[in-house]
């Protein structure tokens, strides 16, 4: 279908339904130590995944940043306003997210892995518990720490991170510093084992702006743990270049069964040398008819390129929304957490246990070594992006300066940071190594342009599509939705000014359940279109993350309401779509089951 400047059908108004589907909720494995208290006074801040908001500003300020030039949404049949999403009853600012309330960790209801079904004591994600609270300083040090490529190491740098994670791995499990209670840092603030303190709803680091700066945190205290365990402040951990072609595969430091790198609950299909997918589709895992790892390649390259360069224009694509003290969780993950981070723990995780243990899951994602290393290099991103263009910097909204975590330290420490602590990394006495960048100038091109033959490649081919004339729809089948543009034919200064956002809002489904849909935007009927072609915008794909409402008394389910931030810029001046009035948006349902109730274009400064 080729780009359409207007829409033939005359325009309605039309709603949005805030419920989707319930859940019950699962027995609990664990034992509770703590309960969250019955005193607090829920708090929220309802901040829409449309609003534009990143920083600070008066009510009238919003209210002018939420004009029809920024907030319009043509479907195919209705106009659709920001005051109609599902999660902006409000808007409220000047309140940073705070520290976990630690007397009120709860262990969410997860199905264990057989291995680890019945010892005891039984599995706890609350990590240890205490009172005495440090702020943080900033080290000292003679020189910084080098983080590694892992497909670079020698052997004497495998045999030092060895006998470092051996170290953590034999301490108790009620010490801080140990492995065991390391791997708890992640599934307490990532699977919702938290509640804001002061706030009782829930505390989650996914999915918004506090994706980058917790993870960086996290790494810098295991880091930390590991050097002093093996007496050598200047050791790095490494990190998985998956990114560059030579690093495309898990590291062969990770697969050695005799180590302390090694866990094994990995998928054995994806086992070196085979190349990872930066945008795995596990629904379409075929490996008779996935791509050469040539193709996978280029296919991974174009992905980058895409998630760093034409995704990630502003703080917000690439950061991820706000999220403030007092919100409910998932704002709308920046493009970096959603491609290829996501993906990438699916396709490590092991499908043969319940959730895709280890890393196919939160909960269980830090007891995989690897998943360090796999951050780690979601963290080099973070400091690649600063370098790629004058905008691209980080938000200077108070909020996200002073939000706050609580983490162990080398002398089991419990030590209170800050966001705005983290954003030079330079100053946490690190950097990585210089390894070449490929994906810079590695653009998609459009599908009208490539004569494949090649019928078994990975893509986006899809059966017939129905046209969309209202909303909310459960994507069920494959749609396709005309969406009028806020403005055509933008100059060269408009366009660097402000970027052409999709915003597919009120992505709703059950937190037990994993789902993916991908975005098609001016695709032809006689094309198949890959992850290599413009026209592929991207994708939403979710990591399970199960986790207890109960605590949070505003949440009704246990479903999870997100959305999805796509660029349009780069996209629409490479299928020459500048002159048109509107879009075709094709949403093509992956797995699991999704509820939307919109989808719009904004433009972002």
């Amino acid at each position: 279908m080729a780009s359409i400047s207007s829409s033939p059908l005359s325009l309605m108004s039309f709603n949005v339904s805030s419920n989707f589907n319930t859940s019950s909720s699962l027995p609990y494995p664990f034992s509770q130590k703590h309960q969250p208290s019955k005193n607090r006074k829920p708090k929220h801040h309802q901040i829409a995944c449309t609003s534009n908001d990143t920083n600070q500003n008066s009510p009238k300020e919003q209210e002018q940043k939420a004009s029809p030039r920024r907030n319009v949404l043509i479907g195919l049949g209705g106009l659709y306003g920001a005051t109609t999403f599902t999660n902006n009853n409000s808007l409220a600012f000047g309140a940073p997210v705070p520290i976990p309330d630690l007397t009120s960790c709860v262990v969410p209801p997860i199905e264990l892995p057989d291995d680890i079904k019945n010892i005891d004591p039984p599995i706890s994600c609350c990590p240890p518990f205490s009172s005495d609270i440090i702020d943080f300083k900033f080290p000292t040090f003679n020189k910084l720490r080098v983080r590694p490529a892992a497909q670079l190491v020698n052997d004497d740098y495998f045999a030092k991170y060895n006998k470092a994670l051996e170290l953590m791995r034999a301490l108790p499990d009620d010490d801080p510093r140990s492995f065991y209670q390391q791997a708890n840092i992640h599934c307490a603030y990532c699977v919702g084992g938290y509640t804001q303190k002061g706030y009782d709803v829930e505390l989650q680091v996914h999915n918004s702006w506090l994706f980058l700066p917790f993870h960086r945190w996290y790494l810098y205290f295991y880091e930390r743990i590991l050097g002093s365990l093996i007496n050598d402040p200047t050791f790095a951990i490494p990190f998985w270049n998956w990114d560059a072609p030579d690093g495309m595969q898990i590291p062969s430091i990770f697969t050695n069964p005799n180590s302390s790198l090694y866990d094994p609950r990995r998928n054995p299909t994806h086992q070196p040398p085979t190349i990872v997918d930066l945008n795995y589709n596990k629904a379409n895992d075929n490996p008779a008819t996935n791509p050469s790892a040539e193709e996978q390649i280029k296919i991974n390259l174009t992905w980058m390129h895409k998630q760093m360069i034409s995704n990630s224009k502003t703080p917000r694509q690439f950061l991820g929304s706000p999220y403030r003290g007092g919100d409910t969780p998932f704002k709308g993950a920046g493009s970096l957490e959603n491609i290829p981070h996501t993906p990438i723990h699916i396709w490590t995780g092991d499908p043969r246990q319940p959730h895709g243990e280890d890393m196919g899951h939160f909960w269980a994602a830090g007891r995989d070594p690897l998943f360090y290393a796999h951050h780690a290099n979601v963290d080099r991103m973070w400091s690649v992006w600063k370098t790629l263009g004058k905008k691209r910097k980080d938000f200077t909204d108070p909020d996200w300066l002073e939000s706050e975590f609580l983490f162990y330290d080398e002398n089991k420490n419990l030590v209170k940071v800050k966001v705005k602590d983290s954003a030079n990394d330079r100053k946490l006495g690190y950097v990585y190594q210089d390894v070449d960048i490929p994906w810079i100038k590695y653009k998609s091109k459009p599908s009208r342009r490539v004569k494949s033959k090649d019928k078994n490649k990975s893509s986006a081919q899809r059966p017939s599509r129905k046209l969309v004339d209202k909303f909310p729809i459960v994507l069920d089948s494959v749609v396709s939705i005309i969406v009028k543009r806020p403005k055509k034919s933008r100059n060269s200064k408009e366009k660097e000014d402000e970027e052409e956002i999709l915003v597919i809002d009120g992505i709703e489904y059950d937190n037990k359940t994993e789902v993916k849909f991908d975005v098609i935007v001016n695709d032809e009927d006689d094309k198949e279109i890959g992850g290599e072609n413009t026209e592929f915008a991207g994708s939403y794909v979710s990591v399970l993350h199960v986790h207890d409402h109960g605590k949070n008394k505003k949440k009704k389910n246990n479903n999870i309401v997100t959305c999805l931030r796509l660029g349009l810029t780069d996209l629409l001046e490479d299928l020459k779509a500048d002159d048109d009035d509107s879009i075709v948006v094709t949403l093509i349902p992956r797995y699991g089951n999704v509820k939307i109730s919109g989808i719009k274009i904004e433009l972002e400064d």
